[in-house]
């Protein structure tokens, strides 16, 4: 760390140098006490100051960690991940069965991670893969009764992790903070991979 990144660097001046403290070889400090404003939650104030985006983009990093520390949490007893139930979330969404390709494609990921998600959901009785009518080729995945039991008992754990979550928040906050969220899920633009 050089002189222009350490904490005195960016310091106010409000102190003149009688005030200032000589350092611990030459007496006790004399410039002003520190307290609650100063440490880790001043340096804090003053990272946001330098790089408001950046740390806006830190605490959405930092709240998804925790979303997905507590919903694995809530869906451990139930025995999936959360992986796996955003993969059985989305095979139940399609009115007809979808393909590998078109999961893949709605989750936004490698086709191979698909195949690993639908391998233990259908190890476990979650869903089944059938052929296509129409193609040999195509493999289409169906969810089963017991992917559909698996799915109401899911959104129970999912309800109680978002309210873990959202706890400290009035519901004129989580009005708001929905709105900002669709904001920006809706303004991102689509990837294609």
């Amino acid at each position: 760390m050089d002189a222009s990144d350490s904490p005195a660097a960016d310091a106010p001046d409000a102190a003149g140098p009688a005030d200032r403290s000589p350092g611990p070889a030459t007496g006790p400090a004399t410039g002003p006490a520190t307290g609650p404003a100063d440490g880790p939650a001043r340096d804090h104030d003053r990272d946001r100051d330098r790089d408001p985006d950046g740390m806006l983009a830190e605490q959405l990093l930092r709240l998804t960690r925790r979303l997905h520390r507590i919903q694995s949490r809530q869906l451990e007893p139930i025995g999936i991940t959360p992986a796996q139930f955003r993969l059985l979330r989305t095979v139940a969404s399609y009115d007809a069965a979808p393909r590998m390709a078109d999961l893949a494609q709605r989750l936004d990921v490698v086709p191979r991670a698909v195949t690993t998600l639908v391998d233990a959901l259908e190890a476990s009785g979650r869903v089944r893969r059938a052929p296509d009518p129409d193609s040999r080729r195509v493999v289409r995945i169906r969810i089963t009764d017991e992917g559909r039991a698996t799915l109401r008992s899911l959104r129970n754990a999912r309800r109680a992790a978002a309210e873990e979550i959202l706890a400290p928040l009035t519901a004129e906050q989580r009005e708001v903070l929905g709105g900002l969220l669709s904001a920006l899920v809706d303004g991102m633009p689509e990837r294609h991979c």
